[in-house]
């Protein structure tokens, strides 16, 4: 008895274009905005940090107390407003 011979399906093989992520531009970056908004005259509150960055809160802090601080050394300051609202700031 002759026996048929099974196709078998070639795996195809499937290939995502290698995704190339651009370098940001020096001085666009979520850490360099927060940076911009501290050296203000007025610093900045929280709440603008985190509609700049889209951090939430904890991770806001976070930054400054763990870069702005204590990697780069900064001088960062923060005061309470009349209206409660926390000020952040370093010095330019």
């Amino acid at each position: 008895m002759k026996t048929k011979k099974s196709k078998t399906a070639k795996a195809t093989k499937i290939t995502k274009a290698a995704k190339t992520k651009k370098a940001a531009p020096a001085g666009s970056t979520k850490g360099a905005t927060i940076l911009e908004l501290l050296r203000r005259k007025d610093g900045a509150t929280l709440t603008e940090l985190m509609k700049a960055t889209g951090w939430q809160a904890h991770s806001v802090r976070g930054f400054l107390a763990g870069n702005v601080r204590k990697k780069m050394g900064l001088d960062l300051s923060s005061t309470k407003r009349e209206d409660g609202q926390r000020v952040y700031q370093v010095a330019a």
